[in-house]
């Protein structure tokens, strides 16, 4: 098995129409890069965050991403697109092989609630193979909030979560704890990839299966360039980490069938005095 080599691409984008701009520096970083075999953007980066600019998949933008994949022989995760279908708008994240074809889409399960308004949630979980190396799971941003979102991708055999985000507000330092927990709690590699410039704050992270920060960038423009090696994540998960907790091992033998997911939403529990979900009022 060898290592898949990744640039995940902080760039500084304005809130408009960055497609265009998005695609030469694709093709700028393969020819800086030419051993890069997968290309990630942040999340909304093409468009930004108005619904109603929300593009049908299939479609006109997608398969602009698809000539790019196919043309500069990567693996492509273009961040996230408002993605219309009928009347609903999904936040969704396409997986595009070296050929160009759409492998997967992955739509946001936890939109950022009460904030990001008009805004359907997805209900499917995302993992793909990358023939020769490992398997990847896919969420977007606040899904790294939610810590049964990255145990079932890795029940589901993710070795390595890619997490497009959109950050510019002052909790960037808790998403940063997150994705440090996120890794070592499941074993895995995190790559939570942010904007910067007026979009987001940047600070992308890079966290290893033993919980290691292995990459923190900037809150600039960064061309971050990183690599998974899955056998890795395979000692981690048989010996522990740093040869002590081996936390999946544990949580498969344990024989607790916990309430709140065998009750689910039937019975909330003591969440049920939490009140409703919505923007705080004045006080």
């Amino acid at each position: 098995m060898a290592p898949l080599s990744i640039a995940a691409l902080q760039l500084e984008l304005e809130i408009e129409d960055n497609l265009s701009i998005i695609e030469k520096e694709i093709k700028l970083v393969k020819k800086r890069f030419p051993w890069i075999q997968m290309v990630v953007l942040p999340e909304l980066c093409t468009f930004g965050t108005n619904p109603e600019l929300a593009v049908e998949m299939p479609g006109e933008v997608e398969n602009c991403f698809r000539e790019a994949a196919l043309q500069n022989d990567i693996w492509l995760i273009p961040g996230s697109i408002f993605e219309r279908q009928g009347d609903e708008v999904f936040n969704t994240a396409p997986v595009i092989n070296p050929q160009g074809e759409v492998i997967a889409r992955y739509r946001k399960q936890f939109p950022f609630l009460p904030y990001e308004k008009g805004v359907e949630a997805g209900e499917e979980f995302v993992v793909f193979d990358i023939p020769g190396a490992g398997r990847i799971g896919l969420m977007i941003c606040y899904d790294m909030w939610v810590p049964e979102m990255v145990r079932t991708l890795a029940w589901m055999g993710a070795e390595a979560i890619i997490c497009p985000s959109l950050t510019n507000t002052v909790d960037r330092d808790i998403e940063l704890a997150i994705a440090q927990s996120n890794a070592v709690t499941s074993q895995l590699y995190f790559l939570n990839v942010n904007s910067a410039g007026r979009m987001g704050f940047g600070r992308s992270i890079f966290a290893g299966p033993d919980g290691r920060v292995l990459h923190q960038a900037s809150s600039s423009r960064e061309i971050i360039t990183v690599e998974m090696d899955f056998e890795q994540v395979r000692r981690v998960r048989e010996r522990g980490s740093f040869g002590l907790a081996q936390t999946l091992k544990s949580f498969r033998d344990h024989p607790v069938d916990y309430p709140p997911y065998r009750n689910g939403q039937s019975d909330p529990g003591a969440f049920a005095d939490l009140g409703p979900l919505e923007v705080p009022e004045k006080e």
